[in-house]
């Protein structure tokens, strides 16, 4: 078994560190650095970013060849972390030989370490894990001297009564987070207005991970679910589906048999990720990848409308209407006029 020891609170060191231990190059790009590897050793791509209040943004996507731990200590610091597992399964421990807990595909976690102590992330042989790890740096000081600010909220949450010993959270299933990294991957943007949209959606899985550690104790002795990981990585490959053909005609029953799940499943499974229907989902998508034609082409209304896969421009416009406001043709204008006015 390997041990990565990860001993700095800097994004900058982090991937040094994890270059030596890993191989690869490292690519920074403003404040964002990426990791990619192919050898002998471990094979995928960790990307991480520092954004403004002491939070940072770790993704690892990573295959190894052996069991590989990796030990993140961060002295003088009393960190928070926000784990979410996307795929596989992420074993988490406070030191060598201390008991383990599991995470899940899907799954939440919350990790405080008031002692110090190391956390250790275990990776399994040969096993694809992706997991997203939040980091909130906070100190006592913050709960003292910010008490309405995000660090000492959750210092006061997850410290409570000056506690001393190690607190590990696993929450239940959530697809919505799962959606909000998967919009974090998807942006085009570069520089500052990347990294301003990465600090908007970071925010939100950070406001999704507390609600799911408020709801999950409220409701500890119900049943909030009954989607199996399967199914719900089912969901997840249908909505990225909707994403990339809502120009087709796309039909429940059609989603259910290319993706091996039952009409009440889905529609479950779609409220609990997007908190709509899956007819109301694809039309979403559709309104706002035909606000994106009209802002950004030279298509007419009815050319967009046929792009989206309506056939009704009367009812495109309706539903368009419903989302901003205002007409396609009026938002077409507003657009056409914005630089005359600037």
């Amino acid at each position: 078994m390997k041990t990565t020891h990860l001993n700095t609170t800097t994004i900058d060191a982090m991937f040094n560190q994890l270059k030596l231990s890993f191989g690869g190059s490292v690519v920074k790009n403003a404040k964002e650095y990426i990791l990619e590897t192919n050898s002998d050793i471990a094979s995928g791509k960790i990307q991480g970013i520092a954004l403004a209040g002491g939070i940072s943004f770790v993704e690892f996507d990573m295959t190894f060849p052996e069991d590989v731990t990796i030990s993140i200590s961060t002295p003088n610091k009393n960190p928070i972390y926000f784990a979410y597992c996307s795929e596989g399964q992420l074993e988490h421990s406070f030191g060598a030989g201390q008991p383990t807990v599991s995470l899940e595909s899907f799954q939440t976690g919350i990790i405080a370490s008031p002692s110090g102590d190391e956390n250790l992330l275990h990776f399994k042989k040969d096993k694809r894990l992706k997991v997203a790890l939040i980091t909130v740096q906070t100190t006592k000081q913050a709960q003292n001297s910010n008490k309405e600010g995000l660090k000492g909220k959750l210092y006061k949450t997850f410290y409570k009564d000056e506690a001393v010993e190690n607190f590990v959270y696993v929450g239940s299933q959530n697809l919505k987070i799962a959606e909000k990294i998967q919009q974090i991957n998807a942006i085009k943007q570069e520089g500052i207005v990347k990294t301003l949209l990465i600090q908007g959606l970071v925010h939100v899985i950070l406001a999704l991970e507390i609600q799911q550690h408020t709801e999950d104790l409220r409701n500890e002795d119900k049943q909030l679910g009954t989607l199996t990981t399967r199914e719900m990585e089912a969901i997840r490959e249908a909505s990225a589906y909707i994403d990339k053909n809502f120009d087709s005609q796309i039909s429940i029953s059609m989603l259910c048999s290319d993706f091996g799940i039952s009409p009440s499943k889905l529609q479950e499974g779609f409220k609990l990720m997007h908190g709509k229907t899956v007819t109301d989902h694809i039309r979403t998508v559709r309104v706002q990848k035909a606000e994106d034609y009209l802002k950004n082409t030279d298509m007419n209304i009815s050319e967009v409308v046929y792009s989206i896969g309506f056939s009704s421009r009367s009812y495109f416009s309706k539903i368009f209407k419903e989302s901003y406001n205002c007409s396609p043709s009026e938002y077409k204008m507003a657009q056409r006029d914005m630089p005359i006015s600037a």
